[in-house]
């Protein structure tokens, strides 16, 4: 019986002490190892080993609302919510977030309202990048005139060229260039065509529930959105979809 816990126990470490190794010297995983009591045989046992990953690109978004007047009707911040994310937007600069993003958005209308006439659609993809804060503009326009502007930034990841990778502003939608392009994360490429189509399902249910919003007799149109109701199927739609 000794003989078969001894081959058991090296056939454990065999097995276990390579993603140690791999643990220990990669910044992108971590290794969790249980502990046991003192008086244990061989006074570490690895019958509970898990491999997390501490470092996978999240996103953060911060999606506004504009009245044709250019008055603001709803904001949320959020954060990336597919492949392990939870969902807490995690901006660069955290301090001044809050307004640097709404700068950041009314920065991009004169480039949305150039966009919307050569753009014949409602979802007007990639419309703006805003460099110093590697800040990313998607826009959306109702047939009300309302604009739906999404602002997402990735997270800070180490690049082999040295450059910020910033593309300049897309008018009708395209890629622009970026360091992270070779990527089809949606939190780590903002413009790769699997983000852009996750971005626009997710403002085709926003505009869905936007409109069961405007339609209610105790909305009038042009004031500030407070529905509870509202915010939370938008905080739903981004966790389905971004």
């Amino acid at each position: 019986m000794h003989k078969i816990f001894q081959i058991f126990q090296v056939y454990t470490y065999v097995l276990i002490y390579p993603w140690t190794l791999l643990a220990k010297s990669s910044p992108l995983i971590t290794h969790v190892i249980s502990q046991t009591p003192a008086n244990s045989p061989d006074g570490l046992s690895l019958h509970t080993s898990t491999l997390i990953n501490r470092d996978r690109p999240k996103m953060s978004y911060y999606f506004t609302i504009l009245s044709p007047s250019d008055t603001p009707l709803f904001n949320i911040a959020f954060g990336t919510s597919k492949g392990g994310g939870d969902g807490i937007a995690r901006f660069r600069f955290p301090e001044t977030a809050q307004y640097m993003n709404q700068f950041i958005i009314h920065s991009s209308l004169d480039i949305l309202e150039e966009a919307q006439w050569t753009n014949g659609s409602m979802y007007l993809k990639h419309i703006d990048t805003y460099p110093p804060a590697a800040a990313y503009i998607t826009a959306f326009l109702t047939p009300s005139g309302a604009r739906f502007l999404l602002l997402h930034q990735p997270p800070h990841l180490p690049s082999s060229t040295g450059s910020s990778g910033l593309g300049a502003s897309s008018l009708l939608g395209s890629a622009g260039s970026t360091t992270r392009a070779s990527s089809s994360s949606i939190a780590a490429n903002p413009t790769s065509p699997q983000t852009e189509e996750a971005v626009r399902q997710f403002m085709n249910e926003v505009y869905e529930n936007y409109v069961k919003t405007a339609m209610s007799p105790f909305y009038k149109q042009g004031m500030e959105i407070k529905s509870p109701v509202f915010r939370t199927r938008v905080t739903a739609a981004g966790k389905k979809w971004l």
